[in-house]
């Protein structure tokens, strides 16, 4: 007689060797998202900063659009 508290498809576990189904291939790809993820975010950054370095050394007039004639503080 079928007992009606157990589906068969519900077990989540193999039968041959008693381990979860997926859970490695959930996990290896969970590992390889992890590090594609930090080189990723490694390689922005290192853009970033040298974007930052070009841009401080392309800086030749630090004073560009300040008068010194005119100055706004003095009314």
């Amino acid at each position: 007689m079928t007992n009606s508290f157990k589906s068969s498809g519900s077990d989540g576990y193999d039968v041959k060797d008693g381990k979860p189904k997926g859970w490695i291939k959930v996990g290896l790809v969970a590992a390889a998202t992890a590090f594609a993820g930090g080189i990723m975010a490694a390689w922005w950054y290192r853009q970033t900063i040298m974007k930052l370095r070009q841009a401080e050394s392309d800086a030749q007039n630090p004073h560009f659009g300040i008068s010194e004639d005119n100055p706004t503080d003095e009314v």
